[in-house]
């Protein structure tokens, strides 16, 4: 397993050893201790998977406020999707800032995104199929969102029409946001 430091503070792309054959391939998806080396302390409690029927299905940019906050270890299991994490922690020196990653399940990358983070993703292909394990459970009454295409983070995106849940289509502006992390 490979886990490579990106751009915004916190942030991981794991690459997993993928043993492959003519049966198919195994590849170890987590492991604590790994993690712990590099300095990721964590305690997954909480696993989804979420399945977009289209391509073009938009979820995200979403967060939850302290004291819920969520580090995650996403990966898409079928499909592909374009990912996409924001730095919302008001004392890092990356706030405000965007990564993307594009997760496929040919190329079996995962992205740790840390507490403080929005995470949002798009799907590139029909029946893309999304799993991520949580450090903390689901609390509706903590969870917020920022707009997919906010002018001021101007992230690229690679549709122009996202098919979006009503939720997200009614999420707030990165500049109206006052940031608890």
């Amino acid at each position: 397993m490979e886990i490579i430091k990106k751009s915004l503070n916190g942030a991981y792309l794991i690459k997993p050893k993928v043993s492959q054959d003519e049966r198919g391939f195994f590849e170890e998806t987590y492991s604590k201790k790994k993690f712990e080396e590099i300095g990721i302390i964590t305690d997954f409690v909480q696993d989804n998977h979420s399945m977009s029927v289209t391509k073009g299905v938009l979820r995200g940019l979403h967060f939850q406020n302290p004291p819920h906050t969520q580090a995650k270890l996403v990966r898409v299991t079928k499909g592909a999707a374009y990912d996409v994490i924001v730095d919302l922690r008001k004392d890092s020196p990356t706030f405000g800032q965007w990564e993307s990653f594009e997760l496929t399940d040919d190329n079996h990358l995962m992205l740790f995104v840390p507490r403080g983070f929005a995470h949002g993703f798009c799907t590139l292909e029909d029946y893309t199929e999304f799993q991520y394990k949580c450090d903390s459970y689901y609390a509706p009454e903590s969870e917020h969102s920022i707009a997919w295409n906010d002018p001021t983070l101007k992230i690229y995106w690679p549709l122009e029409n996202p098919i979006l849940s009503d939720k997200d289509s009614k999420a707030q502006t990165f500049e109206g946001f006052n940031s608890p992390f």
